[in-house]
């Protein structure tokens, strides 16, 4: 499969499709991947921005609010994020020579072709110097804003980790490894950024205390389950919700104690104790000039998803929009929830099941893999022993990819199976369940393709989007090979 890219002209699509032929294609494979391109285009951020925004007769309208542009003396462009770039491509579309300034920090390799916004590339999920030395710039442009200026902030997921400021006294190396240990453990992303707010001087509303007084207007794709501002990217425009004891709460919950980095404990023991500040809560004056809008979710992905999905000939049902929980957990709830959805289908039908979240991994093994290829695994796993090994007449297929194009720290975005793909590969004398057991699901996915001459690994590459991941369930039903007429 090769790589789909994000297009250079903002008027072409996200993605430039994938390649069809395939050396054994998986029932339904195609179907899967014109269904998961379909989600990621009604997400694209540069059409996002545009379907949110617009400039009439000098003024910028933003979903029902005005920002007369005639009254700012200049306009900075700031923000982080892995769809940054494309959204930043937007607002220069837009505003162009009327933006004096612009520095956005994106994940390495997912920027866009920007005229006038710089773009800094760091590290994700774990933060790195490069992402410090960006944010110490943004801090240094929004101290210079003043009331006659007016900031547009983007955000996307990815953000927590691009976004980097540790407070005084932590240092980076400490927040990468808090960072690690919350990750290994199977913290959520509503928990990991609990705590990394309380460790951060841009995170829980503190970026809009740096551009006050100025007019700050935050644009921002959501990949947070049920888009909680506070806490997508940390909310660095919105107030928190969460408390210091609440982030040492999370601490206790997974064990982290002993563990965690000097530094951070005692931090986070001294705002306990009410000796540093906390971050901004509602009616902090440091809010007040603050609009944030959501021009993106795992909602509308999964809305041209299921419309997709029809125009294929698909009875279509979203199963979920906010899947979570542990990975094997969830794709056991899916496997067993297609497996009662096949049982209730008539001959020759077709079905389609979505859902849309965020799972969680806890790291007992020492292989390499993502959510989503664990997920795959695991459900295909589920389905060893069923009737889709054996059957002819009826089968199922799974994609599960992030919609960003990556999934944990290498080059898969995720993975397909189907109900043979346990038994296809022990046959191959791979052994599934050894992998999942090691947490080394995409080691699986590259053997069993080499092994079979397959491509169930699937890498896009970076989409220039970030919704969450994606689950496409292909249930289909036909007539059993005894009840053919002659």
């Amino acid at each position: 499969m090769k790589k789909n890219v994000t297009s250079s002209d903002p008027d072409e699509t996200l993605l430039d499709g994938v390649n069809r032929s395939r050396t054994e294609p998986l029932p339904d494979q195609q179907n899967l991947v014109d269904i998961f391109n379909a989600a990621l285009a009604a997400v694209d951020p540069y059409n996002a921005v545009f379907k949110a925004t617009s400039v009439k007769l000098n003024q910028l309208h933003v979903l029902g609010t005005k920002y007369d542009l005639a009254a700012f003396d200049s306009i900075i462009v700031v923000g982080a994020g892995k769809a940054t770039a494309r959204m930043a491509l937007a607002v220069e579309s837009l505003l162009g020579n009327r933006i004096q300034a612009g520095l956005i920090l994106v994940k390495d390799g997912h920027t866009a072709p920007l005229k006038i916004i710089e773009q800094v590339e760091a590290a994700h999920p774990v933060p790195n110097e490069a992402g410090i030395a960006g944010t110490r710039r943004i801090l240094q442009m929004l101290r210079t804003a003043d009331e006659k200026t007016l900031v547009i902030c983007l955000i996307s997921g990815g953000a927590s980790a691009l976004l980097v400021a540790p407070i005084e006294g932590v240092t980076l190396q400490d927040k990468q490894n808090a960072t690690r240990l919350l990750l290994n453990a199977g913290a959520t992303i509503n928990e990991l950024n609990a705590v990394r707010k309380h460790l951060s001087a841009v995170k829980g509303g503190r970026l809009s205390q740096a551009a006050f007084p100025a007019q700050l207007l935050t644009l921002i794709i959501s990949d947070v389950i049920g888009d909680p501002l506070d806490v997508i990217a940390s909310g660095p425009t919105s107030p928190d919700n969460s408390t210091f004891a609440e982030a040492w709460m999370i601490i206790n919950k997974y064990g982290l104690q002993q563990r965690l980095p000097l530094r951070v404990a005692e931090y986070l023991q001294r705002g306990i104790a009410g000796l540093v500040t906390e971050t901004l809560k509602l009616n902090d004056p440091g809010l007040n000039n603050t609009h944030n809008v959501i021009v993106a979710n795992i909602r509308q992905a999964l809305g041209a998803a299921k419309e997709k999905a029809a125009q294929l000939g698909f009875f279509t049902n979203t199963i979920s929009d906010q899947l979570q929980g542990e990975a094997r957990d969830a794709a056991r709830f899916l496997a067993q929830t297609a497996h009662t959805e096949l049982a209730s289908m008539k001959p020759e039908e077709r079905r389609c099941l979505l859902c849309g979240g965020e799972t969680t991994v806890t790291v007992r093994g020492n292989g390499m893999g993502g959510r989503n290829q664990e997920f795959a695994l695991a459900f295909a796993l589920e389905l060893e022993g069923s009737t889709w090994e054996t059957a002819d007449d009826q089968s199922v297929s799974l994609l599960s990819a992030g919609t960003d194009g990556s999934d944990g720290p290498n080059d898969a975005a995720g993975a397909i199976v189907d109900g043979k793909t346990v038994s296809r590969a022990r046959t191959l004398g791979i052994d599934p369940r050894s992998y999942l057991d090691n947490n080394d699901s995409y080691t699986f996915f590259q053997d069993f393709d080499t092994a079979a001459g397959t491509q169930n690994h699937l890498k896009t590459g970076p989409t220039g989007t970030n919704v969450m991941d994606i689950q496409i369930v292909i249930l289909n039903k036909s007539i059993p090979p005894h009840a053919q007429p002659d």
